[in-house]
This record gives C-alpha cells, sequence and structure tokens, in this order.
C-alpha cells in the first residue's frame, strides 16, 4: 500500500508543479481556480503524507 500512496503522492507532486509552472510563465496573477487546485492538491499530498507515516508505525 505504501508504494501505491508514493506513486500517488509522485503524480500530484507532478500535477501541482506543472500547474505551478504554467502560472509562472503566465506573467499573471494565477486564476482562482488555478490557486484553488494548487492548494487543493497540497492539502491532499498532506493527507497521503500522513497516512504513509501512520502505515510506517504498524
Amino acid at each position: 500500500m505504501i508504494e501505491k500512496l508514493i506513486a500517488l503522492r509522485t503524480r500530484l507532486l507532478t500535477a501541482q508543479r506543472d500547474l505551478i509552472r504554467v502560472a509562472a510563465e503566465a506573467g499573471t496573477h494565477p486564476s482562482d481556480n488555478a490557486l484553488r487546485k494548487i492548494a487543493d492538491i497540497e492539502v491532499t499530498i498532506g493527507a497521503i503524507e500522513a497516512m504513509m507515516e501512520d502505515l510506517k508505525k504498524r
């Protein structure tokens, strides 16, 4: 299960970095939708990391 969580975390980090890169290259303020997506991914990554830590303690 940890391997699947690591893979999911990696995919989400890539998606988040892509969104940030696109926002930076646009040269304007990111849209509210883009900011929300970036923040939502960050929260999800945190939840995945917490779950991974929990599984490691077992």
